[in-house]
């Protein structure tokens, strides 16, 4: 009997023991990269904005740099480049400096990553074959069945299930739809036969659908409206007027709560109906319950492209564009203080959480 207690006193130390020696996970590591043109590197910054390192990366010969989307988590950002042949979208590795083409045999878009940052979705050989593709890092690739005229998509927090938006021709509208099972089960959940339904973008949680709409009309760059909706297509609302056509997304903060977008400042000026030189616009935040808005720039020339939220969700990082001349900047919440991350020509700030 003794023996017996002995040996359940000794198994029960031992487990707690192990249970208070155990190694807590370590919290994830966030760096902002920002491309710099000349020497042309992406330069990486911690997280109080010091440079901590940088990764040579020159853009191809009669190629221009479009955008940067870094995966939610992990390594990797996907480069999206302008070329003579078409669009074309490459990955590079932030540890090793690999960069590979996961299609190379055609022109290739980026519409989204997957959520755990092993894969992206792709739109390529838009003007042949179009179709869109599920590009693994590893080199692996699947087609997936939907809509061939598909524009956007969005990934949900559930594995192989996300938004996809279409449109059927000039005037008539456009549809986002749910897609699960990597398109094997598809439901209708927004319409509309006046707009184009674009950036589609799930809170964090999962549970709202911020997109704009962009009049369906032949004007290349317009004023457009940013809405929400539940995640199951319910209860839609207009939150704000937005700058639309010039390919600027709304972004969610970390706690689901508020929405980063860009504003055109001269709506009036029928120049920047047709010109994106000519557009003056600025970022603000807008509280995804009360509808309560935040101006967060300030620029009276210029403009500001797509601004993305720190995980923390105290700081913005975005470009802007002066006198044709791009920079990074990054605009503290808080205190509505911008600053210029690089002192050269630079853009396409990037959040990397690892």
């Amino acid at each position: 009997m003794h023996h017996k207690l002995r040996t359940a006193y000794f198994l029960l130390f031992t487990l707690l023991f192990s249970c208070t020696t155990q190694t807590p996970p370590s919290p994830s590591q966030t760096s902002l990269y920002v491309y710099r043109f000349d020497p042309p590197a992406f330069i990486k910054f911690s997280p109080d904005f010091q440079q901590a390192g940088e990764i040579p990366f020159s853009i191809p010969p009669h190629c221009g740099l479009l955008a940067v989307f870094s995966a939610p988590v992990g390594r990797f950002l996907a480069i999206e480049l302008s070329c003579p042949n078409g669009q074309t979208v490459l990955f590079l590795d932030t540890d090793t400096s690999a960069v590979t083409q996961p299609v190379g045999d055609t022109d290739s878009h980026f519409l989204a990553w997957s959520p755990d940052g092993s894969a992206a979705y792709l739109k390529a050989d838009s003007l042949g074959s179009p179709h869109i593709v599920h590009a693994a890092i590893d080199g692996r690739q699947d087609v997936i069945p939907i809509n061939e005229f598909t524009y956007d998509l969005a990934a949900s927090l559930r594995e192989r299930e996300f938004t996809f938006t279409f449109s059927r021709g000039l005037g008539q509208g456009s549809e986002l739809w749910l897609a699960k099972r990597d398109g094997q089960v598809t439901e209708l959940l927004y319409s509309d036969p006046f707009h184009y339904i674009s950036f589609a973008r799930f809170s964090l949680d999962g549970s709202q659908i911020a997109f704009i709409k962009i009049p369906d009309t032949q004007t290349p760059f317009t004023v457009g409206e940013l809405w929400v909706m539940n995640a199951d297509g319910s209860n839609p609302r207009k939150l704000a007027d937005a700058d639309a056509g010039h390919g600027y997304a709304a972004n969610w903060s970390p706690d689901g709560e508020r929405i980063a977008f860009v504003v055109r400042a001269n709506p009036e000026d029928a120049r920047a109906d047709q010109s994106n030189e000519d557009l003056i616009s600025n970022i603000y935040i807008v509280d995804a319950d009360s509808g309560a808005l935040k101006q967060v720039t300030n620029l009276g020339n210029g403009r500001v492209e797509a601004p993305f939220w720190s995980p923390d969700g105290n700081t913005l990082a975005f470009s802007v564009v002066i006198n044709d001349r791009m920079e990074g900047q990054i605009a503290e919440i808080a205190t509505g203080e911008s600053q210029s991350l690089e002192t050269g020509s630079a853009c396409c700030p990037a959040w990397m959480r690892k």
